[in-house]
């Protein structure tokens, strides 16, 4: 199957408290975005899709010499409404898409080739990215079915009950889906949330409730799916690149 890449790259970042599209602030001397397109990369993709939106123009710059396809989220309504702008990006693809965020630096490049290897042999239509924390408050909690790979339900923390507030398994946001299920379920989606946003999530309720297969893939190393949100957390990313090096 051929691979594409969806990165999301278009919030401001507010809680940095700069004007610099997130993407752009760097970690040693590099841009978050740098890291995720090397990682990308690495994977030989069919394409990639830029998804930008804030300061486009300057994430657009910034990112030419990477060879990638951009699309425009104008205004910026949420993370499923952030994929539907790569659907025309890339056109006929029919093989699977890698979702990513462009503000989590720290993802391994091997860790997401065992991803989807590990999908190409789940026969699910979507792959979930899973770690395990110790303290996993704010993070959406995976639900599997016991003994197995496959997921029952993925639930926000707000929306979890105690039972599922105490699993310790949750969501990365890193994803690989057929790009068929993922586009049409997409079309499914709606805004009627406190938000008024598209969530990327709500297709997997549309699998679930359509019986498709929705695999979950721990990996072992939580501090790769971290995003950044503050100057601390950029930060603390930094620390993590330079013990790699």
């Amino acid at each position: 199957m051929s691979l594409a890449v969806i990165i999301m790259a278009a919030g401001k970042g507010t809680r940095m408290k700069s004007d610099l599209p997130k993407v752009l602030h760097k970690a040693n001397g590099r841009a978050l975005i740098d890291y995720v397109l090397d990682a990308s990369k690495a994977l030989s993709p069919e394409k990639i899709v830029l998804v930008v939106g804030h300061q486009a123009a300057l994430v657009k710059e910034a990112t030419s010499c990477y060879g990638v396809i951009t699309a425009l989220q104008e205004p910026q309504l949420g993370t499923g409404h952030a994929v539907m702008q790569a659907e025309g990006a890339l056109g006929d693809f029919t093989g699977e898409v890698l979702i990513l965020s462009g503000d989590a630096p720290l993802v391994n490049g091997s860790t997401l080739q065992a991803l989807i290897d590990f999908h190409r042999s789940s026969n699910a239509v979507a792959t979930v990215l899973t770690a395990e924390l110790h303290y996993p408050t704010g993070y959406g909690r995976v639900v599997r079915q016991e003994k197995s790979d496959t997921v029952l339900k993925i639930v926000e923390q707000k929306d979890a009950s105690e039972a599922e507030r105490a699993i310790q398994e949750i969501n990365s946001g890193i994803y690989v889906f057929s790009a068929p299920v993922l586009f049409g379920a997409l079309k499914g989606i709606t805004t009627d949330n406190a938000q008024k946003e598209y969530y990327l999530t709500d297709v997997f309720s549309i699998c679930f409730q359509s019986g498709k297969r929705v695999a979950a893939f721990m990996t072992q190393n939580p501090e790769e799916i971290l995003g950044i949100n503050t100057p601390e957390q950029l930060r603390e990313a930094e620390e993590v690149l330079l013990k790699r090096l």
